[in-house]
């Protein structure tokens, strides 16, 4: 399987351990406290560990005990410190899943370990109700919609989960820093559109400038800058958006653009470059207001803010001049390059900058310390892009499919530099273009994600391979750029690990926790409540059953499968549904084909595929009516067989 699971693998070791030592492990020198209703607060300790899981809905805080509703958000929470001192337990990867609580089951320590140890194991059956592991690969394609991978769960070779529709096609996007919303700029609808990225649903568009292009959100998430990216008009700037209200707060015009915008660490200062009229804008975030214009040289085609020499850079493409301004927008120094200048990016303690040059193909590199340009790379045809990892610089070129990796710790001595191909095609060969990172950090350390539009394919790249490990389908759109949801459990404050997560239908569920070192296993208990103001189809669990058991199906020829569609509540068939869709394909994903079933009424549907292959096939089913997903009903599987 790609991208590895390599810290639930070992968990997954560890869980089995356990069995072996003993199924009541937890029983021993251990404690939990017992269920209170709602979200309050669960402790369990044991090995010295003490862990406390909570649950709150969004809407109510961190602070108030409040009764949890299916199909809303709740933040969910847990606290691990020493239990001896009290001191908080800091840098820990738990892993968590959040499933049904079977009626008449007991919640012992050897249910919990092999709930665990099942979710742990590659099964198409047997998934949580919610997983806390779990992480999205999107792509901003061509076409206006955006792509959602689960590059883990997914089905077949694509790892399609769902498919989030827009106004127009995306030229940049940003996630909120508390991960619940993304907000990308759509340039021919003239909006931009906000995006819940727990249930990947439109919230709504926003009405912005003449061209909205590129995108800058500040540190504490207040507003959102949204440059126009027009060049033909003196009367274009910024739209500044309330990420409250998610109403434009101000529109500032700065001059001709296209415009780059860069903000302090402390979200004092915005600063606006003005392309064509070759200046460079100082917004006070808090009057909203612009307070100066300077000129800065010819062209500036990117900014960018050091933390370390607390100044904002400034690239010229006219003529090669990078500039050093200070905070109120003073120039301090200039560095002369070549002209042709790109993005600009710095590393992440602020020390060196990046300049990447399209004309010259190279990228030139200064250190804020000295204001001097130190080394000058060359790299492929037509650079245009910089990524960072721990580690390396990656730099894409557009003229061919290979990707530059530069070592940072040999910057000023002989550069280290690699390259690894990042597809068939350059990526030029495509007309998909984009303002937003074609590479991206993997959630993996030391690895990147790669969009080729031109192969219309993501590939995965670690570091010290000599090419890629692997790739995602894209179902033939084109990429333009990559973004990473994580939508697992992260440390927000020492010790405290959370996520926010969209609740399930109500009932009882026990919530899996696993910690490897120092190992503990338990589950602790949920409750969620029937929502009165949920629609009923929002209701209905879908389950799928075969009409025929143990069929047989031979290659080569037309199989007509037949299922029947239930509610798994009422047991009552679900009829008159349009629009149920089915997704097949060959383990391990090797060819797939998508359908919608034909409705044979009584809750009798039928879809027909002809097997190219013996082997193993697996069905999934969706239902967009009642809201229901591929990755939301377990799938069905059959044999195909040779004549």
């Amino acid at each position: 399987m790609l991208c590895k699971r390599s810290v639930l693998i070992s968990l997954c070791l560890a869980v089995g351990s356990s069995l072996v030592q003993g199924q009541d492990q937890n029983k021993k020198g251990s404690s939990q406290s017992p269920v209170d209703s709602g979200s309050a607060p669960q402790r369990f300790t044991q090995e010295g560990v003490s862990v406390e899981f909570s649950a709150n809905s969004v809407s109510t805080g961190s602070g108030k005990t409040a009764e949890l509703l299916a199909g809303t958000q709740a933040v969910v929470r847990f606290r691990i410190a020493d239990a001896n001192g009290g001191k908080a337990l800091t840098n820990l990867r738990p892993a968590v899943w959040i499933d049904v609580h079977e009626l008449g089951q007991a919640s012992d320590s050897r249910r919990c370990r092999e709930k665990i140890q099942s979710f742990l194991q590659p099964s198409f059956d047997r998934r949580p109700t919610i997983d806390l592991n779990a992480y999205f690969i999107l792509a901003l394609n061509d076409e206006p919609n955006i792509s959602v991978i689960d590059p883990y769960g997914g089905f077949g070779g694509s790892k399609l989960y769902t498919l989030i529709p827009l106004r127009s096609p995306g030229a940049d996007w940003l996630m909120s820093r508390d991960r619940r919303k993304l907000f990308v700029s759509m340039p021919s609808a003239r909006q931009v559109a906000v995006i819940d990225t727990v249930n990947w649903k439109v919230i709504t568009n926003i009405d912005t400038g003449i061209n909205p292009s590129r995108l800058a959100l500040q540190h504490d998430d207040r507003y959102l800058w949204i440059a126009d990216d027009e060049a033909s008009s003196a009367a274009t700037g910024v739209s500044v958006v309330d990420t409250i209200t998610l109403k434009v707060a101000a529109q500032i015009v700065t001059g001709e653009g296209p415009h780059e915008i860069a903000l302090d660490e402390e979200d004092n200062w915005a600063f606006v470059t003005n392309k064509r009229a070759g200046t460079v804008s100082v917004i006070d975030v808090r009057k909203l207001a612009q307070v100066s214009s300077s000129k800065v040289g010819s062209l500036p085609s990117a900014i960018a803010f050091s933390g370390l020499s607390k100044a904002f850079y400034v690239a010229n493409e006219g003529d090669g001049i990078i500039v050093e301004l200070d905070g109120s927008g003073r120039e301090s120094r200039r560095m002369k390059a070549q002209p042709g200048l790109g993005m600009l990016k710095f590393t992440s303690d602020g020390r060196l900058g990046f300049v990447v040059n399209g004309s010259t193909n190279n990228v030139s590199i200064f250190d804020v310390a000295s204001g001097k340009i130190i080394q000058v790379v060359p790299v492929g045809p037509a650079p245009d892009q910089i990524t960072f990892t721990r580690d390396f610089a990656y730099v894409r070129s557009s003229g061919n499919e290979f990707v530059t990796m530069i070592k940072i710790a040999d910057i000023g001595k002989e550069a280290a530099l690699s390259r690894f191909p990042a597809g068939q095609k350059a990526p030029q060969e495509s007309r998909s273009r984009s303002m937003a990172a074609a590479v991206v950090p993997s959630r993996e350390d030391g690895a990147v994600l790669v969009a080729n539009p031109a192969d219309k394919m993501i590939y995965f790249y670690a570091e010290g391979m000599a090419a890629p490990m692997g790739s995602f389908q894209n179902y033939r759109r084109e990429p333009r750029a990559l973004l990473i949801v994580d939508q697992s459990l992260r440390e927000a404050t020492p010790g405290e690990y959370t996520t926010t997560v969209k609740l399930s239908a109500a009932g009882q569920y026990d919530v899996a926790f696993l910690l490897d070192s120092p190992r503990l296993v338990n589950c602790f208990q949920l409750e969620i409540a029937e929502n009165p103001s949920l629609a009923k189809p929002a209701g209905v669990v879908m389950r799928v059953d075969p009409v025929a058991k143990d069929e047989i199906a031979k290659v080569g020829e037309t199989h007509n499968l037949r299922f029947r569609v239930t509610d798994s509540r009422s047991n009552k068939p679900i009829t008159n549904l349009n629009d149920v869709g089915v997704l097949i394909f060959l383990a391990p994903g090797i060819w797939q084909q998508r359908a919608w079933a034909k409705n044979l009424g009584e809750g009798l549907y039928e879809t027909s595929f002809v097997p190219p292959q013996a082997g193993v096939y697996y069905v999934f089913f969706q239902c967009p009516s009642l809201e229901i997903q591929f990755n939301q009903t377990s799938p069905l599987t059959l044999q195909a067989v040779r004549k």
